[in-house]
């Protein structure tokens, strides 16, 4: 077999967006896995909506998501350069070429002496091709009109300048957009021209929203672009895992997969032709999911930023500590800690109907008045010593299991189910702890 070469070509008229990342995604990993070569190469030529920045955030945070290339703008390599603007010679030479051919014609500016040139369409021919994704495809010449190969300012168009680029780059296969598939048999003419072989394609799925609409940047409800996810503190290798799944399906059961197992993994013939659904539920599952393998230490550097960017006073590294100890398993993304920390810690104290219900099975007034009474003369500094208080006013009342400490976290959390109660308490401290109580005995006289 021929060695693999796949690239990924980005405009850097914007900045990685979903749809792009899936798209270098599966050509890395269809390069990686058959040990192959990936290149980067920038397509460059639309200067007007070319955007600050824009290059350097698709390469950015291609390396956040942990791809690696083999040759690109900023590596180089033995095809380079690897920015259209700077192969404009050699997309002239075979524009000459075609001209001299006759394959091509000059399209004049009317009252000018400028000119556009025309590619001319083959009459009566058939494009054939195996798509990997969709199978064969077959588009009549009759259906494609003469098209512009090169603009009257001297930059060629994307369907020609991308053949070049292909060919001189000994690219053998290209997975990309299914937007993509009309242009194709445009790009067969330009090789067939120049005898050259067509390299494989497979035409990826569109990506849908919640409301099966094709995934685009008005579409607000969507964070759509790598930045932001960074920004929130999700995980490069989380989103790594999931993009992998927009359109591509493993064998088995688990799709909790890494870098190396999607690499292995990775089965071109395993590519949906269906739409693919951005979950984010699903996004948020996998991404909770990478942060329980995260040390301790990992997870306080990933969320410090946040409380500290919201004005959350963090008192010492152990409180840090318990807090995350509390809320780590509700944590989806970094900056959720905020959201938790605010709800754990605010100020108006209410429960809902459901939880309140589940406290009134038990006999919880005298639990809650012992509780207030020995709270009060204790110093809110030691979790064992909380939680060896409850068990004090249990055996005083000889009160057991829920009976004792479902009140108790319902009472002071507001919530029948949750992390160490005692771990909780130390957290929101006397001063509110014993509020919350005061509320409830309030609202019954005691």
């Amino acid at each position: 077999m021929k060695k693999v070469r796949a690239r990924y070509a980005p405009s850097p008229t914007g900045l990685l967006h979903i749809g792009n990342a899936r798209t270098a995604l599966f050509n890395y990993l269809f390069a990686r896995h058959y040990g192959g070569d990936f290149i980067i190469r920038i397509e460059d030529t639309d200067v007007a909506r070319n955007v600050p920045g824009g290059e350097e955030s698709q390469l950015h945070y291609l390396k956040w998501l942990g791809l690696t290339w083999d040759e690109g703008p900023d590596i180089g390599g033995p095809f380079g350069p690897y920015h259209q603007l700077k192969r404009l010679d050699l997309y002239k030479k075979y524009a000459d070429q075609l001209l001299e051919q006759g394959l091509a014609y000059k399209d004049y500016k009317e009252n000018s002496t400028k000119y556009a040139i025309r590619f001319k369409v083959p009459e009566g021919k058939t494009y054939v091709f195996d798509d990997v994704i969709r199978g064969r495809l077959s588009f009549d010449s009759k259906e494609v009109e003469d098209w512009i190969i090169v603009k009257d300012n001297g930059i060629p168009t994307y369907n020609f300048a991308v053949v070049i680029d292909d060919h001189f780059m000994e690219i053998t296969h290209v997975f990309r957009g299914e937007e993509h598939i009309t242009n194709t048999p445009k790009q067969i003419m330009v090789y067939e021209a120049f005898g050259w072989e067509v390299p494989t394609f497979g035409h990826m799925t569109i990506i849908v929203n919640e409301n099966k609409k094709k995934l685009s940047k008005r579409d607000t409800n969507t964070v759509q672009f790598i930045g932001e996810y960074h920004k929130m503190g999700y995980l490069p290798q989380a989103m790594l895992n999931f993009l992998s799944l927009l359109g591509w399906s493993p064998t088995g059961e688990n799709e909790i997969l890494g870098h190396d197992e999607l690499v292995s993994l990775f089965d071109e013939k395993r590519l949906s032709a269906a739409p693919s659904y951005f979950d984010k539920q699903k996004l948020a599952y996998i991404n909770s999911r990478y942060m329980k393998l995260l040390s301790m230490d990992e997870l306080k550097d990933l969320t410090r930023p946040f409380l500290v960017e919201a004005g959350i006073e963090i008192p010492s590294e152990v409180w840090f500590e318990n807090l995350l100890a509390v809320l780590k398993d509700r944590l989806s993304y970094g900056q959720e800690i905020v959201k938790y920390y605010n709800e754990f810690f605010h100020n108006t104290f209410t429960i809902s109907e459901e939880v309140m219900a589940e406290m009134e099975a038990f006999d919880y007034l005298p639990v809650l008045q012992l509780l207030r009474e020995k709270f009060e003369a204790l110093d809110f500094n030691d979790a064992d010593l909380i939680n060896q208080t409850i068990g004090s006013v249990g055996k005083e009342l000889n009160v057991k299991g829920k009976g004792l400490f479902m009140p108790v976290r319902i009472a002071t959390t507001g919530e029948a189910h949750g992390p160490s109660l005692p771990v909780s308490l130390l957290l929101l401290g006397k001063e509110k702890v014993l509020s919350r109580l005061n509320q409830i005995l309030e609202k019954k006289g005691s």
